[in-house]
Order: structure tokens, then C-alpha cells, then sequence
């Protein structure tokens, strides 16, 4: 390019920016500028959502009626534990735009390796009790020729609507198509990643199980025109199929608008076989609640409990376990082998999605738990028990 040329080039370049300062700004935002616009007013449903999840653990209830459990609030249900609370609303608020911040702009990316699992292999075993992580808190337990699903989630969300809120990160370890017949499904509670609409519906449909349910859901299955819907209060018992099925205590709070907190219980489960006995903590902070549960059901062969969603605590500890919280919960119920649940799947904390299996191998190391003992399951992965 010869030197005159170069002169007219800077010269219109200039020209261009006076007559750019001239017309004022720019009308179109900048890229990430209308990316952040339209991620807050697309997720200002998911956002007062979720402050109402992360709502104080007595909110939305009466007082206790007469002569009911100490759990049993008019129109509802509280904690136990006198020393449980919630961080304030302008905590959980700042906590809530916090995660629609990360999830929006700066998404985990999770590097859990999947489990290759013989869906035939699972249809044809009818006696080994089995165990495989799907992911979250989602486990096939194969137990006396009867399969059983806790908390069962395929979707891709935790979330009301498809376009916003939690994300998966980790595909599930198992697909839908590969499951053996469903003869018994467990609900820990109505939160969106534990009690997922479009995977419960597609279960009734295609398998035809039993739910058991804590009290107060039987309604919201009715609603959806699922039946087959038993509802438990904590220490209550059923047999399904020959199992002996038990809804028991657990530290945590209920709701899915702002109209419904802890309206519906919350729950861990117990499932006794002939010979083996499984227990499952569903979603729950640590309390001593538990030391009871393993004095009158334990020991129990296989223990699922979840390690993840602990950061920050202020948020967090009343309400989730942490991966030493989890193994202490272990201990009280008097189980003999550990699997740990509610990690590296769905976008939902301030931990790394490695983290929570790392701080649980080292604090298996410092009580002296063998990997033999204490699992780390991939994706997937199936294991005898």
C-alpha cells in the first residue's frame, strides 16, 4: 500500500469516529452486555424460586397441633433439631444471583468418566443385590429379585423450565431405555433435583411402579394421574413386594413455589430385605437424629448419603451434608458400606465438581475406611453389595 493510500485510510478511519461520537452510543449492546440482560430477565422466575428453596426452614406453617409428632406443624412440617436455622433473605438472596451469575457465564464442566453397564445384565438378575450410581441421587438398588429407583432424575435440568436453572453436567451413568422393570421407586422430598416431573411420569407410564412418598406428596402424584402412591410418616412401615419399607427422619425443608414451603415432608428411607438391609439418606444436614436411626434399624449393609452442595455454609450446612458430615452420618446408622450421592452432577453449589469425592477419600483415610468400605462410584458403575 503506497503512502497516500495509507493517509486516506487513517483519515476516514478518524472521519468514521467523529461521526460515531456525533451520533452518540452505540444503540445495540455489547455481546455479553445483552447476554447478561437476557440471563436475568429470563431467570427472574428461577431466581425468586430459588430464594423461596433456600427459604427459612420453618416458613409457610402454623403452629404444632395437639397431640402429633413434634415434627407435625398446622399446614406443615419443621425440623427437629432446636438448634436448626437459616441464613437470613438477604444472605440467600445474594447467594441465589450469585449462582445465576455462575451457571450463566462461567458453567462447570465436569470430567466424571461413565460406567460401560449391561442394561441385559440388570434385566436378568433377579437374586444379587446390586447397586449402580445413575447420578445425583439417583441409584437402581437391586435387592430380592425387586428394583427399586431413589429419587429418580433423567432430565437435563433441576429446574421448572428447560431454558434456566440448575444444569447437568454429568450425563446420566445409566439411560432410561436400559432399566430393568421398576417395581418400587422412593421420593425423599419435593425439591426439582430429587422429585423430577418428566422422569416420574415416563416411569409410571412405561413400568407401572410403586411410589412411596413422605406425607403430603400423594397429592401432587394424584394431581398428575399417578395412583399407585403410598405416603409415609417418619417411623411408619410398609411392605412392597416383599420389603420391608420404612420413611425415617432427616434434617431439611420442602417446597417447589413460594406458596408450598415444607407443606410436604422430607425424608431418609430404610428397605430390609430377607438378608440385606439398605439404607438411603435422601437430601439431609447432619443432626444426632441419625444415631437413633441406626439403634433401632441398623446395621444396615449399604448406606447411599450425599457429599455435595456444601459451599458456602453459611447456605448450606444445616441443610446438606458434608463428605465428613456424610461419613459421621455413616457411623450413626451403623452402616457397613458407603456410597456417596448428590455430587458432580448437576451445576448447583460453589464446590468444584471433583471436590466432594477428594475431601471424602481423605477423611475415610483419617477415620480409617478402607476403599473397600467407603465407594466412589462412576457414573454408571454397578457394584454387589
Amino acid at each position: 500500500m503506497n503512502r497516500p493510500t495509507v493517509e486516506m485510510s487513517r483519515r476516514s478511519s478518524r472521519l468514521s469516529r467523529i461521526e460515531r461520537d456525533r451520533q452518540g452510543p452505540r444503540r445495540v449492546p455489547h455481546r455479553r452486555v445483552r447476554r447478561t440482560i437476557t440471563a436475568f430477565v429470563v431467570t427472574l422466575p428461577i431466581s425468586a424460586l430459588l430464594v423461596a428453596l433456600l427459604g427459612p426452614g420453618y416458613a409457610g406453617v402454623g403452629g404444632p397441633p395437639p397431640d402429633m409428632p413434634p415434627h407435625h406443624r398446622i399446614g406443615g412440617f419443621v425440623n427437629t433439631d432446636p438448634q436448626f436455622a437459616r441464613p437470613n433473605l438477604w444472605v440467600r438472596t445474594a447467594f441465589t444471583i450469585s449462582r445465576i451469575w455462575s451457571t450463566t457465564f462461567h458453567p462447570k464442566v465436569a470430567t466424571l468418566s461413565r460406567a460401560a453397564t449391561d442394561g441385559k445384565v440388570l434385566r436378568e438378575n433377579h437374586s444379587e443385590p446390586t447397586v449402580i450410581w445413575v447420578g445425583h441421587s439417583t441409584l437402581l438398588v437391586q435387592l430380592d429379585g425387586v428394583n427399586l429407583l431413589t429419587d429418580p432424575h433423567w432430565s437435563n435440568r433441576a429446574s421448572p423450565v428447560s431454558f434456566a436453572g440448575p444444569r447437568r453436567i454429568t450425563p446420566p451413568g445409566l439411560s432410561f431405555e436400559d432399566l430393568p422393570p421398576i417395581h418400587l421407586v422412593l421420593i425423599s422430598h419435593d425439591h426439582y433435583d430429587h422429585l423430577d416431573e418428566p422422569t416420574v411420569s415416563r416411569l409410571a407410564l412405561t413400568h407401572r411402579p410403586s411410589f412411596v412418598v413422605p406425607l403430603g406428596l400423594k397429592a401432587w402424584f394424584t394431581e398428575r394421574g399417578i395412583t399407585d402412591v403410598e405416603e409415609l410418616d417418619w417411623w411408619q412401615r410398609r411392605s412392597v413386594r416383599g420389603l420391608s419399607v420404612t420413611c425415617l427422619p432427616a434434617q431439611h425443608f420442602s417446597g417447589r413455589t413460594l406458596w408450598d414451603q415444607n407443606r410436604r415432608l422430607w425424608s431418609s428411607w430404610a428397605v430390609a430385605g430377607h438378608a440385606k438391609r439398605f439404607f438411603f439418606a435422601g437430601d439431609t444436614g447432619y443432626y444426632d437424629g441419625f444415631k437413633e436411626i441406626g439403634a433401632r434399624l441398623g446395621p444396615f449393609d449399604l448406606a447411599a448419603i450425599p457429599i455435595g452442595a456444601y459451599l458456602p455454609p453459611r447456605i448450606m450446612k444445616t441443610v446438606h451434608t458434608t463428605p465428613e458430615d456424610a461419613l459421621q452420618l455413616f457411623l450413626d446408622v451403623r452402616g457397613a458400606r458407603f456410597v456417596g450421592l448428590h455430587w458432580g452432577t448437576f451445576d448447583m453449589a460453589d464446590e468444584p465438581s471433583g471436590g466432594p469425592p477428594q475431601r471424602l477419600e481423605d477423611e475415610a483415610r483419617r477415620l480409617g475406611l478402607g476403599p473397600e468400605q467407603v465407594w466412589v462410584l462412576k457414573p454408571g458403575e454397578a457394584q454387589q453389595w
